[in-house]
């Protein structure tokens, strides 16, 4: 009797702990060599001769050397304020206070740029020749535009202002400036002369649209006559002076077209985006900051019918719609008491009644999120905003937070339901390393299951490679889905176009 209570030498099943040879691939023969039992292991690459490169070796080596370069790289900034621009500069540090003496102020303030700069020549003259300074005609040009800037615009700022291709202006204190071009920061060949002169160009900024920044209120959000977005930070907050932020605003508006022409996206998603403007999708543009989601809001917006009404909704108003029948809110900070502050919250709510067909929000923050979601979901189809998320899926996770971040006391379940039925489109930006900003993502808000929001992605942007220079290489797949949003497409026309574009 065995140990498993079974006699030995009974046939049958094979006794526990016996090997039976395993069977090769003639079927019932036993197998006679170890390469039918088992799948051959592969060789591994063989090592490179002397003198041949290595693909991977090399790319790996290019790694580690860019890692040495900039662990061992000086970063100070190096000044560029040099040459001709710095001798106008000191010049005009001797005329300056010479000027003002023999100006009025208020009188100069009623003169248009053009105006100031005829009446200024003959004093500049007489000043100079005070000082004993002799100036070549494109001398005497600089100091005037400089000296008029000075007194009637915004200081150094002007000339990064006057660049199209500079992107955003960051003043990290009067002694150092960087600006984005390209994507690329870099920094800027201009000075203040000390930080008095700063914080006066901060406070002129923010004067203009009737803020106030100081000591008391040291954080302000202000927006310059072309629809820049300027965000000033001063001391006490702002260890290195006084901090101004500027992002520009094109002149020329930006169409989904000119996106995909630069490669933002593709035509097919050009043509799913189109098509949820025209229809009234309900749309959530998420991304980083500076990844653009403000220039694509800016784009959908194009393709609003002309006949619609149409309220925005900002902290500082940046937004610059395409249509006609356009009203732009802007929310109001508090006064010296605290006293009299509008939000955002307050404004969704009273834009309710103000008969719109949809409402747009710059930015949501807080709990104001949900106050758009129920506009969205009584009758103001088209509405959009923008948030900063990373992903699709965090925007909803977001979404919830915000909501719940304010006193509402509904459970998260019905939060997330009243989600799930008010948005249709989460459009993701990104602003990719080598400075290019793209449509990642393009993803649809199907409902729920169970607890969780259900979503479907329709076009995707998956990253390949980058070349020699940098440049990131990639390419935009449809994922050839059947649209949830076909039926409202439909009712507009546009269901045969959604379809083939996703597909």
């Amino acid at each position: 009797m065995s140990a498993f209570g079974r006699k030995n030498g009974l046939t049958g099943r094979g006794s526990f702990g016996v090997a039976r040879p395993m069977q090769g691939p003639g079927g019932g023969q036993p197998a006679t060599t170890a390469g039918s039992q088992f799948p051959p292991i592969p060789a591994p690459p063989p090592l490179p001769t002397p003198g041949e490169s290595n693909p991977a070796s090399d790319r790996n080596a290019d790694a580690m050397q860019r890692l040495s370069d900039r662990m061992n790289n000086d970063h100070t900034p190096v000044d560029q304020n040099q040459g001709f621009e710095a001798s106008v500069h000191k010049i005009k540090e001797q005329v300056l206070p010479r000027l003002l003496e023999r100006v009025d102020p208020e009188a100069a303030a009623t003169l248009s740029k053009d105006e100031l700069a005829e009446e200024f020549r003959p004093i500049i003259m007489e000043v100079l020749a005070d000082l004993k300074l002799t100036l070549n005609r494109r001398e005497q040009f600089a100091l005037e535009k400089v000296l008029v800037d000075e007194l009637l615009g915004l200081g150094p700022l002007e000339e990064l202002l006057a660049d199209p291709d500079i992107t955003d202006i960051m003043v990290n204190g009067p002694q150092q400036t960087y600006i984005e071009k390209k994507g690329k920061l870099q920094i800027a060949p201009i000075h203040f002369r000390d930080e008095e002169h700063l914080f006066q160009i901060a406070q002129r900024i923010v004067n203009q649209v009737g803020r106030r920044v100081d000591q008391t209120t040291p954080l302000a959000d202000a927006r310059l006559p072309d629809g820049s977005r300027v965000n000033v930070i001063v001391p006490p907050l702002s260890l290195k002076g006084t901090a101004i932020s500027i992002r520009k605003f094109s002149a020329k508006p930006i169409t989904l077209d000119n996106l995909a022409n630069w490669g933002a996206m593709s035509q097919k998603m050009c043509t799913a985006l189109k098509i949820a403007g025209a229809c009234r999708f309900n749309v959530v543009i998420s991304g980083g900051t500076g990844s653009g989601k403000t220039t694509m809001l800016n784009a959908l917006s194009k393709m609003i019918d002309p006949g619609e009404r149409v309220l925005t909704i900002e902290d500082a108003a940046e937004l610059r719609l395409q249509q006609p029948h356009w009203l732009p809110l802007e929310t109001r900070p508090p006064n010296l008491e605290g006293q009299g502050a509008i939000t955002i919250g307050d404004l969704v709510k009273n834009a309710l009644r103000m008969r719109p067909d949809r409402i747009i929000l710059g930015e949501i923050r807080g709990a104001e999120c949900f106050d758009l979601l129920a506009a969205m979901n009584t009758g103001h189809d088209g509405s959009m905003c923008t948030l900063h998320a990373n992903s699709p899926r965090e925007c909803l996770g977001r979404m919830e937070n915000m909501i719940l971040m304010g006193d509402i006391k509904i459970p998260k379940e019905a939060i997330s339901k009243q989600i799930a039925d008010s948005v249709d489109l989460i459009v993701q930006v990104k602003r990719l390393r080598d400075g290019s900003r793209r449509i990642t993502n393009v993803t649809e808000v199907i409902g729920m299951e169970g607890d969780v929001i259900v979503t479907q992605e329709l076009f995707k942007f998956e990253y390949l490679d980058e070349d020699a220079e940098g440049k990131i290489i990639g390419e935009y797949r449809s994922m050839g889905l059947r649209p949830y949003t076909l039926e409202k497409a439909r009712s507009f026309g546009f269901d045969q176009a959604l379809l083939e574009a996703c597909l």
